[in-house]
């Protein structure tokens, strides 16, 4: 059985002092932060950088003290029932500009709370959790 690594940015971008956070609607219909599979011979944090600007066409600066990771399997179109590893980084944006690629039908900028409540998967959720509790002591909120 194939194993996939993948690696994604809980992005975020200040606003009144407060993060606000990037989801994005996958054409599958969930809810999920920017991510995306390993090419040969990248880094994990490389990997969640160039997905991000794939996906939305934003940067982000990658704190390179926090990494989650998300452990489950999944169906994949080619090789069945595969385990997924994917690590995620927090990453503050400059600006709000999305451009969504053909990957995803819509984006939104939310809360906490509200991003919280919006993510479709239970394992999002926590890693939400922690990021938030993360940039919350880093920023001192």
């Amino acid at each position: 059985m194939k194993h996939v690594y993948s690696a994604g940015i809980i992005t975020y971008f200040i606003k009144n002092n407060k993060p606000l956070y990037l989801l994005l609607h996958h054409t599958a219909g969930h809810w999920d932060f920017p991510k995306g599979t390993m090419e040969p011979g990248e880094t994990r944090q490389q990997t969640a950088i160039r997905e991000l600007h794939e996906e939305t066409g934003l940067t982000a600066d990658i704190d390179p003290d926090f990494m989650a990771t998300s452990n489950y399997f999944y169906t994949h179109y080619q090789h069945g029932v595969v385990p997924k590893t994917v690590d995620y980084f927090v990453g503050q944006t400059p600006n709000q500009d999305v451009i969504l690629s053909h990957e995803h039908t819509d984006y939104e900028w939310l809360p906490y709370d509200q991003a919280l409540e919006k993510i479709t998967h239970d394992r999002s959720k926590k890693i939400l959790e922690e990021a938030n509790a993360y940039i919350g002591a880093q920023l001192k909120l």
